[in-house]
């Protein structure tokens, strides 16, 4: 392959990743293939050579924000009040499921199917909830009994909530009352 081939196929594959980020704010990421393809002005065989699923594609597209929230865990972990640092990394996990519709769901059904493109990045970013999730019980500042499988299904509701929403910042308002419901549960007296 010639640099100019080479150069000829990143250009492409950056074009359709920016494209796909823009279909995937206006219509979320059912979005058509053959549109995004169109709109970054290559064919659709283009398109399935560079990504040959969809769920390939919106990896291409998430993995930056993926990374940002394994890495913001990562910097949590171990700062400050365990509670707090779990609330901001939820606050952020479901306010970036919300950006694009379609997204909450893709997500949950990438944790199940380990040949989706995007399994390892969704247990991944998972996994790094989990740190934050157990720092937070070991403190007693949530509830002992709750899962990080739970945690995310509730962000994802929240954030698909959200996302079909017309009320600014009402991701951040579900989220708000569902961590009420994450307090430590006191035995009656």
């Amino acid at each position: 392959m010639s640099e100019v081939t080479r150069t000829d196929a990143r250009h492409n594959r950056d074009q359709l990743v920016a494209v796909a980020r823009e279909a995937f704010a206006e219509h979320g990421t059912a979005t058509s293939l053959r549109d995004v393809a169109r709109r970054a002005g290559v064919g659709i065989g283009t398109l399935y050579r560079h990504f040959p699923t969809r769920q390939a594609l919106i990896e291409a597209v998430l993995g930056h924000g993926f990374d940002r929230l394994r890495e913001q865990a990562v910097a949590l972990t171990g700062q400050g009040d365990p509670r707090d640092a779990l609330l901001t990394w939820l606050r952020d996990f479901a306010e970036s499921s919300a950006r694009y519709r379609g997204l909450p769901e893709s997500v949950l059904e990438a944790l199940q199917d380990e040949d989706s493109a995007l399994h390892a990045s969704c247990f991944g970013v998972r996994d790094s909830g989990r740190a934050l999730l157990a720092a937070a019980q070991q403190a007693g500042a949530v509830r002992a009994d709750l899962t990080i499988e739970e945690l995310m299904a509730l962000a994802a509701g929240v954030a698909w909530a959200g996302a079909q929403s017309p009320t600014p910042n009402q991701t951040v308002r579900l989220l708000e009352l569902v961590v009420s419901g994450l307090d430590p549960i006191t035995p009656p007296h």
